[in-house]
């Protein structure tokens, strides 16, 4: 019995590593293994108003479309009241370290900062075209999500932005985008008014600087939305859509 599962343990480990390399060989990023992402949402010391918005987010889905693992180096850009910021703080644990990108400091967010899970976490008061100072670098993630709309209408050189991630990741490094979905005429054009931007139109600023998309996630989705509302008067379920790009190796 002993001599059996040794052999099948052998097995597996020679298995583990054939896959590894065939992934090396074709240039494939070997996964990392799963995080427990329904046990960070249903962490008890997380704030009730983090369990409102978790309502509208679908955050299971959301990290584990998004996959920061144990250890990551994660950007969160416009972090706002650092809900998100949390969790890739919770998602990469004690020895992660996750940047908090934001053009002002609000109270909310600092508040934040002061709770004992954000110990691995700090944030960057910086423009969204400047995001990172020169020492952070090689990063294994960024996060964007439901604000690059936000940059449509203000002082932001949106291409000078995309660069600045792209070259604020490590090779194979992932951006992870969720936004409100426009009309594809619309463009960029309805971020102040509708505070949504089309996908189409954000996908290929994000491609123009050097990102390939690599996923796309379906579970925001309501194609009963109009797109033609401001989101938080919307009649219906906001149609939202969520894209993961990498940074070629």
């Amino acid at each position: 019995m002993v001599f059996s599962l040794a052999n099948r343990t052998l097995g597996w480990v020679r298995t583990a590593l054939t896959l590894s390399v065939a992934g090396l060989v074709m240039g494939a990023a070997v996964p990392a293994l799963a995080q427990d992402y329904p046990g960070i949402i249903a962490s008890p010391d997380r704030s009730d108003a983090d369990r409102q918005t978790d309502k509208r987010r679908d955050p299971v889905e959301l990290l584990t479309f998004t996959g920061a693992k144990t250890g990551w180096s994660v950007l969160d850009m416009g972090a706002g009241a650092g809900y998100s910021t949390e969790l890739m703080a919770r998602s990469v644990g004690p020895s992660g370290k996750v940047y908090g990108q934001t053009d002002e400091e609000g109270e909310k967010l600092k508040a934040r900062m002061t709770t004992p899970v954000m110990h691995n976490a700090s944030v960057l008061v910086r423009p969204y075209d400047e995001p990172v100072p020169a020492d952070v670098h090689d990063l294994d993630l960024i996060t964007f999500y439901f604000a690059y709309h936000d940059t449509t209408y203000m002082a932001v050189d949106r291409a000078k932005m995309d660069k600045a991630l792209f070259a604020a990741l490590k090779p194979g490094g992932f951006l992870v985008i969720a936004d409100h979905s426009a009309l594809p005429e619309d463009g960029a054009a309805v971020g102040k008014k509708y505070h949504r931007i089309a996908e189409q139109t954000l996908r290929a600023e994000i491609e123009a600087a050097g990102f390939k998309l690599v996923g796309e996630g379906n579970f925001l989705r309501h194609p009963e939305d109009a797109r033609t509302g401001i989101v938080f008067r919307n009649p219906t379920p906001v149609d939202e859509f969520v894209l993961k790009f990498q940074k070629p190796q």
